[in-house]
């Protein structure tokens, strides 16, 4: 791998090492809600309520207006000087503001509406409704704080800073865990119930998530002031990509909204069965997918607003190779580990047995698509860096009607099942479909390293199965034994797969292991010091 590579993957190292604290924490989190409210109602309520505001998180914030955002800011950075760069994100706080001001208040009073528009089966079960409501309304100003942290987060990434703002979520699970516990705790001796403690958790752990990153900001010379000004032509071009970037990302949501309403049909426990798998699946998409995507998208952005195309295409399949040597081992994983992973994390308290069984079939059906949804996070920054956004708009729509025909076609079958299955299938066919598009519009890059990669990691995937195999049966007994077993088939299994990819000489392992002296030597540093 090239200069460009080795600065990709060095970024998200650094990022991978932040956001592993996030899922980490993230995890803990849910283990708290698993263990405090099990697979039912409150966890229902709870899953939905906080699906509605977090369907405009991803338009608003970590989606079209991060991406948007850090296209003009650095193109803002290289041919101005500071002020007017700093005077763009003031101008772009201040339209934000504004605008998600009139979005939280409609959605606040339109709560009931949108509850029984996403979840209509929850009427069958008495209060379950409006306890979703009142979640709803008490989480929807989160939308507002998760924005202000996605344009701090620009900032600091096009500056080269990137391990305190992915930090930033670690310290949004600390504090959403801590307040809402001990908030939790408080309201039920009170009488309420007490996931609206964890509701309110949420608001405090998003104040925690956008305040650390204050201080990078102010380091770098930057203390936010929001104000309006329409005639800020950065502005408008951030608006400009945003625009047919939420059309995109709303096709997103809409399978989101699609996903809900189908487990919300699938009877009590559904909903929270399934976000549970997601939540775990989602780990090593934020360890790798979002991380290689986040280091990517500032070399892209660099490289196609000098037009080099040969060069982008050698980062595009560096990119894509790196993401396949670990996300494919992780999602084999996944897939063999998935009942004792669950078991270990989850089953506790309230959370059954049963609830572990469903949860990790889930999980195993997710975990086939986990490839795909990483890909189509590294690939996707690619398409707004060259400005043709038009494309991965078409591809979110294509998937939409595709999520509608395979839950149609698999539910009566897989019951809850249906909507992991379905979202494997999808976002695996609109990773290959942009991959094409992508080729061709930067005039192709390097596919014969793109395959022999996959080729040698698809091989060393195959050991970690076999480890995983014949090592998850050894996961039984106590609590205590079940998770120190699980942890060392884990690393068996994980050193087999570096094994292995190092008896086939994957260029992978050089970069890792480049990668892991720089770490070693900068700690070593840091400790002489």
């Amino acid at each position: 791998m090239g200069g460009t590579g080795e600065e990709i993957a060095r970024s998200a190292s650094k990022v991978s090492l932040a956001v592993l604290a996030s899922r980490i924490l993230g995890l803990v989190r849910e283990q708290v809600l698993a263990g405090f409210f099990g697979a039912g109602t409150a966890m229902d309520a709870y899953v939905v309520a906080y699906r509605i505001p977090n369907l405009l998180r991803d338009l608003f914030a970590e989606g079209a207006l991060s991406s948007a955002f850090v296209s003009v800011f650095s193109a803002y950075d290289q041919k101005y000087g500071a002020q007017r760069t700093y005077r763009l994100a003031d101008s772009v706080l201040g339209a934000l503001s504004l605008l998600l001001f009139f979005i939280i208040s409609l959605g606040i009073i339109f709560a009931p509406h949108l509850v029984r528009l996403m979840a209509p089966d929850f009427s069958s079960v008495p209060g379950k409704v409006n306890l979703t409501v009142s979640l709803t309304r008490i989480m929807f100003p989160f939308l507002w704080l998760v924005s202000l942290s996605a344009v701090f987060m620009g900032i600091l990434n096009t500056k080269g800073v990137f391990f305190l703002p992915s930090l930033s979520s670690a310290f949004f699970n600390a504090g959403s865990i801590a307040s809402g516990v001990a908030l939790a705790v408080f309201l039920g001796h009170l009488g309420y119930p007490p996931i609206l403690g964890m509701a309110i958790g949420i608001l405090l752990g998003g104040v925690l998530q956008a305040g650390v990153q204050l201080w990078p900001l102010s380091r770098l010379g930057y203390l936010p002031r929001p104000r309006l000004d329409l005639h800020e032509p950065g502005l408008r071009e951030v608006f400009r990509l945003m625009i047919p970037a939420v059309v995109g990302l709303s096709a997103t949501q809409i399978n989101i909204f699609i996903n809900t309403y189908f487990a919300a049909s699938c009877g009590e426990g559904a909903v929270a069965w399934l976000n549970y798998a997601f939540r775990l699946m989602y780990l090593p998409i934020g360890l790798f997918g979002v991380a290689i995507s986040m280091a990517t998208l500032p070399v892209a952005s660099r490289l196609a607003a000098k037009r080099s195309f040969v060069e982008l295409g050698q980062t595009t399949s560096q990119a894509i190779s790196f993401m396949i040597s670990l996300c494919l081992p992780a999602a084999v994983g996944l897939i063999f580990l998935s009942r004792p992973i669950v078991q270990v994390i989850f089953e506790h308290g309230r959370f059954l047995r049963h609830d572990t069984l469903m949860t990790a079939t889930a999980l195993s059906f997710y975990a086939l698509g986990l490839l795909g949804y990483s890909g189509v996070k590294v690939v996707v920054p690619i398409f707004y860096a060259l400005g043709r956004t038009r494309w991965p708009v078409a591809a979110s729509f294509l998937a939409v009607g595709l999520n509608v025909i395979f839950i149609l076609a698999t539910i009566e079958a897989l019951s809850f099942r249906a909507v992991a299955l379905s979202t494997a299938l999808v976002m695996s066919i609109n990773f290959l479909l942009l991959s094409w598009v992508l080729y061709r519009l930067i005039g192709g890059f390097p596919l014969r390293e793109i395959f022999f990669s996959a080729l040698r990691v698809c091989l060393a995937s195959a050991g970690l199965a076999l480890v995983c195999l014949l090592g998850r049966e050894l996961v039984a007994g106590s609590l205590f034994w079940e998770t120190v077993a699980l942890i060392l088939v884990i690393l068996v299994a994980t050193l087999t797969y570096f094994l292995l990819l190092w008896l086939l000489k994957a260029p992978e392992i050089q970069l890792l292991r480049s990668l892991w002296r720089r770490f070693l030597q900068s700690s070593w540093r840091r400790t002489d010091k």
